[in-house]
């Protein structure tokens, strides 16, 4: 067993993908060449299945094996956070503590599948998860695709479990951030988790990014990053503008298709994708494939956006 490192929330962690063969099978040698490329460019963490890693496509046994193959890969040079995305309390809790065996360094917690919880439901299936580990975990809130939004009167309570640290915010509304830093100061680290509110979760106090597009264009993303980071919001704004266009798919239902065909594209991955998610046809991979050629034949010069 690999000892986790201690993981630091904050920075650009690109929700990788996880690679199939040609008959969809799990291709581990594919998956890893994804996440060894990723922090070989820089990024400051690998969240591994999530939703871009089609977590609920995979079996248990599998997505035990994609997590010992990111710890391996990464090797303590970054944190990897494992998604816990499960149908049950009781299965989530399994697969936490088989997370933990194996090495990762955290877990992004994600409300229970297809049944939509109230909110005390929610919370205690984010608390009984919490208290099977010791890892620190990150909350997952994205009220569009789970249908449930995590209330501040939730997180206040969640806020007495000392390893809850981080929440990554996917509500597509920017108040958010500020509600929640007025509500709780720094008690949790806060995550853009929308690629097209990552500016406005940054310059609001969000530490850091969780995000999709960083898996076709790493370098642009952690430039973005870079330029908020250290104040130079002009630099960011024409990243940001020239990005937005493939930003907007991560807030797609289609995220994984699109973001998949785009890793295709910039030579990092394949489109392949486990039903019942399709590669992209007709006219919508036509214009996926003609966003991602425009945006890699305009990538803004970075001696351009210093003068």
């Amino acid at each position: 067993m690999a000892t986790p490192v201690r993981c630091n929330w904050a920075g650009v962690f690109p929700a990788a993908t996880t690679q199939f063969d040609s008959s969809l099978g799990l291709d581990l040698s594919a998956t890893q060449a994804v996440q060894s490329a990723l922090i070989g460019e820089g990024v400051h963490g690998l969240v591994v299945l999530g939703t871009v890693g089609e977590n609920n496509s995979l079996s248990a046994d599998e997505k035990r094996t994609v997590l010992k193959a990111a710890v391996q890969t990464s090797g303590g040079k970054v944190p990897i956070i494992a998604g816990v995305s499960e149908l049950t309390t009781a299965n989530a809790v399994a697969y936490a503590r088989d997370a933990a065996s194996i090495g990762v360094d955290g877990l992004m917690v994600l409300p229970a599948m297809v049944y939509v919880p109230t909110a005390a439901e929610l919370e205690h299936h984010f608390l009984v998860v919490a208290q099977a580990t010791s890892l620190p975990i990150m909350l997952y809130n994205n009220p569009p695709a789970y249908r449930v939004n995590i209330e501040l009167d939730t997180l206040s309570r969640l806020a007495r479990q000392p390893n809850i640290v981080a929440v990554k915010e996917s509500a597509p509304d920017s108040r958010r951030f500020t509600d929640i830093f007025n509500a709780f100061g720094d008690r949790f680290v806060v995550f853009a988790g929308l690629d097209d509110l990552a500016f406005e979760g940054l310059c609001l106090g969000a530490k850091g990014w969780v995000s999709g597009l960083t898996n076709a264009f790493p370098k642009q993303s952690l430039q973005l990053y870079e330029a908020l980071s250290s104040g130079h919001l002009a630099k960011a704004r024409e990243i940001y503008r020239w990005f937005m266009p493939l930003l907007h798919l991560d807030a797609e239902p289609d995220l994984v298709q699109t973001i998949k065909l785009a890793e295709e594209i910039m030579g990092r991955g394949s489109e392949r994708v486990r039903p019942p998610r399709l590669t992209l046809t007709g006219e919508r991979r036509a214009a996926v494939a003609a966003m991602v050629n425009k945006a890699a034949a305009t990538i803004p010069s970075m001696r351009a956006l210093e003068r």
